[in-house]
């Protein structure tokens, strides 16, 4: 892989899972964009309430990457953020500037990888070289790339916004000098991939290709669903593309909610009263955190602007 590209996905390490995972999930590019015309924000914002009534924390659904100028606070955030006691996100503040290139190099490189396009069907092969054609890239700066690392980096080719926009990001820059806890960490969630089997990696891959033109005609959709916290438009896109694949599905959203509702349910029952801030995707539909809570026995609601 070139040096160009190693520099962007190096500069991109801390939301490296972004254009993948939907909308836990938004991309990254130089490129600065401009706010969507339409209605004020209303990210999915939720409280929690024990059965009794009692308010014992709140979850927002956050975006890894925005356009600059993008305006999501709501009345209603800003007084969550005002009143929690500790912010749970996926990955906390890293360490340095070099740790997240540093832990994204050192699992996503390995020796001995097949060509690029022998890892995909035939039928998709041309629009792989279409794909990296418009991205400046060339089959020869994946020999060494793992197969989920070059879906990564393919599907930057059409992702759009800047992680140093991201949601998480500013709530962490929020909570400064309040707890910041986090579910994974970047190592854990890069592990993810890199311990899906080569054949999942590979239909990961699939889909990335497969779907390209479509994501490339409005890169945007998602961004403007997150923004207006349209849930439908966000479950739906839980089972599209490779989340489409009951394998990958399983790995990289359903399996990563139950384990994290069994983090957070002992959060709630202690005194300091936590924001549970993850990818708008993670908190929809049967499968997601609202729902898992909810079985739990607590009392989940939406919040929004008055």
């Amino acid at each position: 892989m070139t040096r160009e590209i190693r520099a962007m996905i190096g500069r991109c390490a801390a939301a490296i899972i972004a254009p993948l995972l939907v909308l836990a999930l938004a991309g990254c590019s130089d490129a600065p964009g401009e706010q969507a015309a339409g209605p004020p924000p209303n990210p999915l914002l939720y409280e929690i309430a024990s059965a009794d009534g009692a308010v014992e924390g709140w979850m927002l659904g956050t975006i890894h990457a925005l356009p600059d100028g993008t305006e999501w606070r709501t009345t209603e955030i800003g007084r969550v953020i005002d009143t929690a006691d500790l912010l749970v996100v996926e990955i906390g503040e890293l360490k340095g500037r070099d740790e997240g290139p540093s832990i994204y190099f050192s699992l996503a490189q390995s020796p001995g990888q097949l060509p690029l396009e022998q890892r995909l069907p035939p039928e998709l092969r041309p629009q792989l070289a279409a794909m990296l054609e418009r991205g400046d890239m060339a089959p020869e700066d994946f020999i060494v790339e793992e197969t989920w690392a070059a879906a990564i980096a393919l599907a930057r080719i059409n992702a759009t916004g800047d992680p140093a926009n991201g949601v998480d990001r500013a709530l962490i820059e929020d909570f400064a000098g309040r707890p910041v806890r986090e579910l994974e960490g970047l190592r854990g969630q890069l592990s993810i991939f890199d311990r899906l089997p080569e054949s999942a990696q590979r239909a990961m891959l699939a889909a990335v290709v497969r779907e390209s033109e479509k994501t490339r005609k409005d890169p945007a959709r998602l961004q403007r669903a997150w923004l207006a916290g349209d849930a439908a438009v966000i479950e739906q896109s839980t089972r599209e593309g490779f989340l489409a694949d009951p394998a990958l599905h399983e790995a990289l959203l359903a399996g990563r909610n139950r384990r994290w509702a069994e983090v957070i349910a002992p959060l709630l029952e202690g005194t300091p009263r936590p924001l549970i801030a993850v990818g708008t995707a993670h908190l929809v539909g049967p499968e997601g955190l609202a729902a898992l809570l909810e079985a739990q026995g607590y009392r989940i609601r939406r919040l929004s602007p008055p």
